[in-house]
């Protein structure tokens, strides 16, 4: 079998969250940089090797404000902790468009599993510019709790401020980086 190498293309794709916020609404968010990349022997990636680094300083969710808040120790502490890090561990076929990609997630120093849902858009194998890209809608929750990310306040009514679970949501277009070469 041969490898071949794919990376992000972060101008086609994006990477976000939401939170519960004031137990009324959600606040989403995304990450303004990240990388992904993967290692595949089939065009179908059921047994792609992936990695993605997330700068969560990069963190917007279109206030200044609250940006900065989710930089600090309350939260992310991205002086500290510069990278949150997901390394897949095994892939399930549910059939040709669906998977279930199982990994581990390190945010805060602190490593978990954690399962996301996977819809593969397809491959094309030439765009405009000669490119092989392939394309996947990402989802999933995980509990930020379990990850030291455990601010919260108490409303007047008793509630708290942020919900434990965080959704998150990703568009990835890769690229085919490299002609596969015999492993």
């Amino acid at each position: 079998m041969a490898k071949t190498s794919w990376a992000v293309d972060p101008l086609h794709s994006e990477l976000g969250f939401k939170i519960r916020h004031l137990m009324i609404s959600n606040v989403s968010g995304s990450f303004g940089k990240f990388d992904i990349s993967v290692d595949t022997t089939s065009d179908n990636f059921t047994d792609a090797k992936i990695i993605a680094k997330i700068d969560p300083a990069s963190i917007n969710t279109k206030n200044d404000q609250r940006d900065e808040h989710l930089r600090n120790s309350d939260f992310f502490e991205v002086e500290k902790y510069p990278e949150v890090l997901f390394q897949s561990t095994s892939i399930e076929t549910k059939d040709d468009e669906h998977f279930m990609l199982n990994g581990d997630l390190t945010l805060r120093g602190i490593t978990k599993p954690v399962q996301l849902n996977v819809e593969f858009s397809g491959v094309i194998q030439k765009d405009p510019w000669g490119h092989a890209r392939a394309g996947f809608m990402v989802s999933g929750k995980i509990n930020r709790n379990d990850f030291g990310l455990t601010f919260n306040s108490v409303l007047d009514t008793g509630g708290l401020a942020l919900g434990e679970e965080v959704k998150i949501q990703g568009d990835i277009q890769l690229v085919k980086q490299q002609v596969a070469v015999p492993v």
